[in-house]
Formats: C-alpha cells, sequence, structure tokens
C-alpha cells in the first residue's frame, strides 16, 4: 500500500546535511506528540496523559503531517490508527526519544555532585605516580566522582579541552593561549641522563654546553619537553643532534642505558639501572607543571570540586 501524499509538503526533500538539520528543527517540537497518540492511538488520551490541550495536539498531529507531507494517522471517530507511513516514522521517533532520554540521564548523572565525571588529561610522564597520588587523595573525600582519563603529550591535550573531550588538564610548559585558563601549580628540575658508562657519569653536575657534542635521544616534535630541551640546547649554545625521537620518557630512558644517546629527562618514579642522573647547573633546567581548562566552560559540581583541589596543590603538586 502506498503513503498516502499531501498536495504541499513544506520540506526539502534533498536530503543533504544542512536539510537534513533544518527538517529536524521543524520537526522536533511535534515528536513527542506524535509518539504519545502513537502509542495511545486516541487523541483525548493522549492529551491527559501529556496534560496538554486536546486541540493543541490535534493542530500539532496536522501540522506534523502538513510538514511532512505525509498522513501519518488514519482518524476513526475518537480514535486513530497508525497508517503504514505513521508505523515507519514511528519507529525511528521512538528510537531517537530513547536516545535523547538516556543522553539526558547521562549528562545529568555527570554532572551530579557526589557521582559525577571528570574528565581529566595529563603527561605521560605524571602517570606512574604523581597522578595516581592526586585521584587517591581526592576520591578520600569524593569517593563516588567517577574519572575519564587521558594520557598524551601537552599539544594534544589542549586541543582536547578545546574540542570538549577534557574538562581539564595537568601540562607543561603552562599555556598562554587567549582560549585558555592556566595555573602553575609546581616546578619539576630536568636532569641530564647519560649511560652508567659514560665519560660524565661520575659528575654530580653538569653545564649543558658539556654535553654539546653527544647525540640525544628525545621526545618527539609537539611534546612539551621536546620544546624544553631544544630551548635549554640553544641557551647552551648548540643545537641537539638528535639519534632517536620517542613518546614516553621511560623509553627514552632504556634507550640512555643502553648507549644510545644522552637525555633532559624529569626525575624517574622509580632508580633505572644502568644509567646516571646529573644536576644541570647552567641553564637552569627545570619545567614547569600547570592545570589547564577552557576559558568560559561553565564546570558542573565535580569538575568545580577537582579543579579546587588540584589549585590547592600548589606547590605541592610533585612528591617530594
Amino acid at each position: 500500500m502506498e503513503h498516502q501524499q499531501r498536495s504541499a509538503g513544506r520540506l526539502s526533500r534533498t536530503g543533504d546535511t544542512r536539510d537534513r538539520e533544518e527538517t529536524a528543527r521543524l520537526l522536533a517540537p511535534r515528536l513527542a506528540h506524535f509518539a504519545g497518540v502513537a502509542r495511545t492511538e486516541h487523541v483525548t488520551r493522549a492529551a491527559q496523559e501529556m496534560q496538554v490541550p486536546q486541540s493543541t495536539l490535534s493542530r500539532a498531529l496536522v501540522r506534523l503531517e502538513e510538514d511532512l507531507g505525509v498522513e501519518l494517522f488514519a482518524r476513526h471517530g475518537r480514535t486513530v490508527s497508525l497508517t503504514p507511513a505513521g508505523r515507519t516514522f514511528h519507529a525511528s521517533v521512538a528510537r531517537a526519544l530513547d536516545e535523547i532520554g538516556r543522553a539526558a540521564e547521562e549528562v545529568r548523572a555527570d554532572a551530579d555532585p557526589a557521582t559525577g565525571k571528570v574528565a581529566f588529561g595529563f603527561l605521560h610522564t605524571m602517570g606512574a605516580e604523581t597522578v595516581p597520588g592526586l585521584l587517591h587523595a581526592f576520591r578520600a573525600d569524593h569517593p563516588g566522582i567517577r574519572f575519564s582519563l587521558v594520557q598524551n603529550h601537552g599539544e594534544a591535550m589542549l586541543e582536547g579541552l578545546r574540542g570538549g573531550e577534557l574538562d581539564l588538564c595537568l601540562t607543561s610548559p603552562v599555556p598562554s593561549a587567549p582560549d585558555l585558563v592556566a595555573r602553575r601549580l609546581d616546578e619539576q628540575k630536568l636532569r641530564l641522563v647519560v649511560p652508567a658508562d659514560h665519560r660524565l657519569a661520575g659528575r654530580r653536575r653538569v653545564r649543558l654546553a658539556e654535553a654539546a657534542d653527544e647525540t640525544f635521544v628525545t621526545l618527539e616534535p609537539g611534546y612539551g619537553l621536546r620544546r624544553i630541551t631544544d630551548d635549554l640546547c640553544a641557551q647552551a649554545g648548540f643545537a641537539p643532534r638528535i639519534a632517536f625521537e620517542g613518546e614516553e620518557a621511560e623509553t627514552l630512558r632504556g634507550l640512555v642505558a643502553a648507549g644510545l644517546g644522552v637525555a633532559l629527562l624529569p626525575p624517574p618514579a622509580f632508580p633505572r639501572p644502568g644509567v646516571a642522573e646529573l644536576t644541570v647547573t647552567a641553564p637552569r633546567a627545570a619545567r614547569e607543571i600547570g592545570v589547564a581548562w577552557l576559558a568560559g566552560r561553565p564546570d558542573t559540581p565535580p569538575v568545580a570540586a577537582f579543579k579546587k583541589f588540584l589549585l590547592s596543590k600548589r606547590g605541592s603538586l610533585l612528591p617530594g
């Protein structure tokens, strides 16, 4: 049986994305009305259940059919029944309304002060000790708050903030972009890591210029620590010769132990055999660690609570 067509549908039928969005915008206010009548097959009963005037409901159904250019209901006095087109439309509308309901429940749950969710990003070098300690301390007072954790390099996390995938991130260097808010929390000294049998391994302190002729292993471009390494070497008067670019500080430490080069790295979570870690006296080798978030974005209660907690750790973020 073919769908009966009204003479003048008001919606575009080209099917491109913009037209679909316009169709959804026009139809959305009437979909719940349609679903209620489709479920009860009775306009009066549906109007009572939805607590809207029957006349309002009837007009909404007529307008919906006019906009679609298709009859959705067959009228039988006070009762109605779905046409074949109505049944097809109702199946999709029911799924869409169910998805909207699920989404509403999810966002309400994520914003719940006691059991909500925080999307939190952090540097790879913060993952072994710093972040687990922070989460353990925070959850002592907020045991029900959930975390979605992302471990990545700084630039990727800042894009995560801008794209809405992250609420907060721990990063270095501390960003200064106008669309972000950032607060310095702590400072971490960097060490020149050399193989245990290296000519400098017996030293406790070293000027970075003394490593000018060495081969370096570093993080890939785009990582904050790589930018800091390049800047410190430039201050020391040389450009580092790069033997390997990686994604993990501990991988670099292992390559140093294997004799592939030297590296500027933060202290390890646990001592690594096969390397010597030297204090750099000049230039001053340190990186600032800060927390960042997107400017102007309202915080849910769990995000606000975790942000306050992180800001309270200024000067004591890193293990002693």
